[in-house]
């Protein structure tokens, strides 16, 4: 069986893509994605998705995690698989797709950025210990670390990753600090990839959401992280949830191939 793929990244964080619209890759297997997302005996990413067809939408995005494993949303991922629905000529500027956690819309920008406009997210509140603990299309555990380039972000997010608390289902683990105005630096350790990521999606907009949860209204927000900058920007109602969420930033081919399985 030959695999024809291609190789996005959006900030850093790099996935496989396959175009399955004609359903000749619905038989992959967990053990063989697992092992091309191996950036020793595969291509190597972060995961990999499949661009299905879905009535009703330009297309349906099915993610797996580097580990083989069927994932939740992935806020990179979304926007890497728009740019590459452009290039295969799904559709030009305006984008409406399916993704595990319901349904997206996207743009491309002009300057070639991609804007994914998130799920809705539920009110939460900050935690004793002051961390905050919320969903935004994928769990996120977000806390302030103050020296944040120099910790060890393997080992301590893998140990609140697997803690008693979290253990069952698992948490991505993002830790931040501030950069300026309206303006933090993020680092992700992801579940399903168990290591950190030089970006996440969901996570950066994890942590804007938690910097202003009690402002009320439009804000937007800058986050820098290992692969580049992000732009988040959502609505906070009076009651606490939080709708109308932009996530804005770059997406670009690295490479497509053709893979023997």
């Amino acid at each position: 069986m030959n695999l024809h793929f291609y190789k996005y990244q959006g900030t850093g964080n790099d996935f496989i893509i396959v175009d399955n619209r004609q359903a000749e890759n619905n038989l992959l297997s967990n053990a063989t994605i697992h092992q091309l997302c191996h950036r020793r005996f595969g291509i190597g990413a972060d995961g990999l998705m499949l661009i299905n067809n879905k009535q009703g939408y330009d297309f349906e995005m099915q993610y797996f995690n580097a580990d083989g494993n069927e994932g939740s949303m992935c806020g990179n991922g979304g926007r890497s698989i728009v740019k590459c629905a452009q290039h295969l000529g799904i559709a030009n500027e305006k984008f409406t797709f399916l993704a595990v956690d319901g349904p997206h819309e996207a743009l491309v920008n002009p300057n070639g950025d991609i804007s994914l406009k998130m799920i809705d997210v539920q009110p939460f509140t900050q935690r004793a210990d002051g961390s905050f603990v919320l969903n935004t299309g994928s769990p996120h555990y977000v806390l302030l670390k103050n020296q944040l380039k120099s910790l060890d972000v393997f080992t301590e997010g893998r140990n609140i990753r697997y803690n008693d608390e979290f253990t069952a289902q698992g948490i991505n683990v993002n830790f931040f600090e501030p950069a300026g105005e309206k303006h933090y630096f993020v680092r992700t350790y992801e579940r399903g990839v168990e290591d950190e990521t030089y970006s996440c999606g969901t996570g950066v907009t994890a942590v804007s959401l938690c910097n202003y949860y009690n402002a009320i209204g439009e804000n937007e927000i800058k986050i820098t992280t290992g692969g580049g900058d992000l732009n988040i920007r959502y609505t906070r109602e009076a009651d606490g949830s939080y709708n109308n969420i932009w996530l804005t930033g770059p997406a670009e081919k690295v490479f497509e191939g053709t893979l023997q399985l």
